[in-house]
């Protein structure tokens, strides 16, 4: 069994064959080394197993941890971290300053960051669980030669060169620069010449959505991510956010269907949860059309008294259920967009009033005709109070798709004010609920027209 002394002089003679001699002591003894030697720990731990050396990594002390770190090369450091338990990973980086972090998070690989990323307190869906540390960062003092020197020196390590991002000496980002402008102007050209002192850039807690906004909004491959403070910590690529916006699209369509979202691809998520996210949402659907059959019920008298009436039932909650599933997608997809928010509600009802009676004036022609034409060809008698008839159908389809588009369009405002997912008010949902109140304002114009002759 080795002792310190064998250890020290093992290394100090830089004993290659016997450093495999290293890996067969605890990890308490290797931590008790290296915090009692700090002049040799880094040596040591340049030669034990990756594993190995994470084991004894956390029995460190916080400041000796940071110390081997940065003594080892960039390649076994890396090992060193990538080979780390998540919690024990965490616990370490978060001791550190926010650009030590920035440059320790580089060496991880993509799944290992994402993890450290997510352990490290960024919430779910905030841009802070989307960047990359990979990024070129330069100061304004620096001349445009410096900075292609640089380039070429470590630009093959970072995600992207489109845009360079410039901070001060506190880390704080004050521009960003098209790669560019600095094979354009003179080489002895200093940064701060060709900075025009505005740049866009992305809080590290912002949602993730509006990084999709932003992105859209400014046409930009790489945008910067910084704290409250406006430390840059690292830089949001489209190829990410495209990846994010196709998924959230994919969830917003899966729910406007009228399921939950599935998370995964179709031919892969296992039978069971397809049906558990699908059977909970048709449960409710279910439950809200037994409503269509209490309103009909309500309805009763009427519907014997005047047996004509229940042949338009299926056309009127229909066209109804319709125009409201219409109205939903579109608002919702323009909320999805930021082309719309809960402080426009009153232009889109505006709007959807107006659509709603010019497209229910539309459909109440049609249904007008048809049975004027029925009548007149004899297909199907509807008595000498057919006019009636007409214009219940008529009157009708104008209230109920004049409805429809109204609450297909108010209700993802309604629940996104309230906090909610606006995809969570799907087209089948507006569809139920239009359907329960069709068929109420249908009789109810129909006992207003027909009321004294077949009502």
């Amino acid at each position: 069994m080795l002792n310190f002394s064998d250890i020290k002089n093992l290394i100090q003679h830089n004993r290659i064959a016997d450093f495999v001699k290293l890996n067969k002591l605890t990890p308490r003894d290797i931590a008790e080394f290296a915090n009692r030697h700090t002049q040799w720990a880094g040596k040591m731990f340049q030669h034990l197993d990756p594993k190995h050396a994470a084991r004894a990594f956390k029995f460190l002390r916080r400041k000796k941890q940071e110390q081997i770190i940065n003594s080892l090369p960039e390649e076994k450091a890396a090992e060193l971290l990538n080979a780390m338990q998540p919690d024990d990973r965490t616990a370490f980086l978060e001791e550190l300053s926010g650009n030590h972090v920035k440059e320790l998070l580089k060496i991880l690989t993509p799944e290992n960051r994402a993890e450290t990323l997510e352990l490290l307190g960024y919430a779910e869906g905030s841009v802070g669980r989307l960047m990359t540390p990979d990024y070129v960062s330069i100061k304004k003092e620096e001349t445009c030669e410096q900075v292609l020197a640089y380039i070429r020196q470590r630009g093959q390590a970072t995600e992207t060169l489109n845009w360079l991002f410039v901070i001060d000496e506190k880390g704080v980002l004050i521009d960003d620069v098209n790669i560019k402008d600095f094979l354009i102007v003179d080489p002895l050209t200093k940064v701060s010449e060709i900075m025009d002192n505005q740049f866009v850039a992305l809080k590290v807690n912002d949602a993730q959505k509006e990084a999709i906004l932003v992105f859209r909004n400014h046409s930009r491959y790489a945008l910067p991510v910084v704290d409250d403070k406006g430390i840059l910590l690292g830089i949001v690529t489209l190829d990410d956010v495209l990846r994010l916006a196709e998924s959230e699209g994919t969830r917003e369509i899966q729910k406007i269907g009228g399921s939950e979202a599935l998370d995964e691809p179709y031919n892969t998520i296992p039978f069971g949860s397809l049906i558990r996210k699908r059977a909970g949402w048709l449960i409710i659907l279910f439950l809200g059309e037994m409503l269509t059959a209490t309103a009909m019920g309500h309805f009763e008298d009427e519907i014997s008294k005047a047996v004509v009436l229940a042949l338009f039932i299926p056309l009127i909650i229909s066209s109804g259920g319709n125009s409201g599933s219409q109205a939903s997608s579109i608002i919702i997809r323009a909320m999805a967009l930021g082309e719309i928010g809960f402080a426009d509600w009153w232009r889109v009802i505006r709007r959807e009033i107006l659509s709603g009676l010019v497209l229910g004036t539309i459909l109440g022609i049609v249904g007008f005709l048809r049975v004027a034409i029925w009548q007149e060809l004899h297909i199907q008698t509807y008595g000498l109070h057919w006019i009636k008839v007409a214009s219940t159908v008529f009157f009708s389809l104008i209230g109920v798709v004049m409805w429809g588009t109204v609450s297909g369009s108010t209700l993802p405002l309604i629940l996104k004010r309230l906090g909610a997912d606006p995809a969570a008010s799907s087209a089948p949902f507006v569809a139920t609920l239009v359907d329960v109140t069709g068929l109420v304002i249908y009789f109810s114009v129909a006992y207003i027209i027909m009321r004294g002759t077949l009502l």
